[in-house]
């Protein structure tokens, strides 16, 4: 699948934000707090995290009780394999990986499972560009 970002911005609704921390001067504070902003439910995935952002926080994708659009990725680049995996298992539309995250064959793995794939992007930066 090899949607637009204009088009899958505007088609999803909730972003499951892997390593998302409640510490406001981190990157996935202040993008996802943007993102909730502008309308879509944020669902924190992190294991050291109990709620952030007004909503709970999970340990794994795979506790989330409901259908995910976007798994937002704000992990290294090493540990990015694992939470695709969990995304194709968990059914989710698309995988974003932030800026300066980068996987090849996670993404390629993730196009072949039908999930479309931003990679080395910042979902803010993108949405304030095709959106605002």
């Amino acid at each position: 699948m090899n949607t637009a970002i204009p088009d899958l911005l505007r088609e999803a609704q909730v972003i499951a934000v892997v390593g998302l921390s409640s510490k406001k001067y981190r990157a996935s504070y202040g993008v996802s707090e943007y993102m909730q902003k502008q309308g879509y439910r944020i669902i924190p995935v992190n294991p050291n995290e109990t709620e952030v952002l007004g909503e709970k926080s999970y340990a794994r994708l795979e506790d989330i009780p409901e259908h995910i659009d976007i798994v937002d990725i704000f992990r290294r680049s090493e540990f990015v394999k694992p939470v695709v995996e969990s995304a194709i298992r968990v059914g989710a539309s698309a995988v974003w990986m932030q800026e300066g995250v980068v996987d090849e064959a996670a993404a390629r793995k993730a196009r072949e499972k039908g999930l479309a794939v931003v990679m080395d992007r910042c979902i803010l930066k993108e949405h304030q560009r095709y959106l605002r």
